[in-house]
């Protein structure tokens, strides 16, 4: 006989599963309704909820409202952009010349991938106060990460001892940050490996001051 432990752990990994693939399904059809150029802030709640295919009742048991829809919408956009910048920060740096390359390379392609989400993300959260305190808190828990190892560093003779840490994990988290939504925002010229290169050798040479 199933231990009740075992049945009950079983219900809630099958639970979890279907709220990830209800979510997914949910950005899917956000993102699909903003790519015809309509903006987050015009799409009404039922629109959305149709395109999801599910009921507007049940969508509001998983959303309360629009805030907490872009909230975790753009938790789940920003999964791998962050997993691969902190990834980065995590690991040995013994290849940096290349890794870092391949972190922003990561990073654009999901931010690619989620653009129009993430746009609106940086629009409302200069207004929506949840959704401002939410992408503040984001970033914020990056920087910690940044910070850490760049005292790491710093311990190890590795960077320069005068190096400022925390402004400098707030120029570095804020120059990739700006630089790929300015990209992305505009029509602009340069493609997504020029993009990454230029990133990586300016990570390089603000934290070891060489490229």
């Amino acid at each position: 006989m199933p231990s009740l432990t075992r049945v009950t752990v079983s219900r809630r990994s099958h639970s979890d599963e279907r709220r990830n693939e209800f979510e997914e399904q949910v950005l899917q059809a956000l993102e699909g309704l903003m790519a015809d150029g309509t903006p987050y802030t015009e799409l009404a709640v039922q629109r959305i909820a149709s395109a999801s295919k599910v009921a507007r009742s049940t969508f509001y048991r998983h959303f309360p409202d629009k805030s907490q829809l872009l909230i975790r919408m753009a938790d789940l956009a920003t999964k791998d952009l962050f997993d691969a910048a902190e990834n980065w920060w995590r690991a040995d740096h013994a290849d940096a010349d290349r890794s870092v390359v391949e972190a922003m390379r990561a990073m654009i392609s999901g931010f690619r991938r989620h653009r129009l989400l993430l746009m609106a993300l940086t629009e409302v959260s200069a207004y929506d106060r949840d959704v401002g305190r939410y992408w503040h808190a984001r970033v914020q828990a990056f920087m910690q990460i940044v910070c850490e190892r760049l005292a790491a560093e710093q311990h190890a003779g590795r960077i320069d001892a005068d190096l400022d840490i925390v402004p400098t994990a707030i120029v570095l988290t804020a120059m990739v940050e700006r630089s790929i939504t300015a990209v992305f925002g505009a029509d602009s010229p340069i493609d997504d490996e020029q993009l990454a290169k230029a990133l990586g050798r300016a990570i390089l040479l603000v934290t070891y001051g060489r490229n």
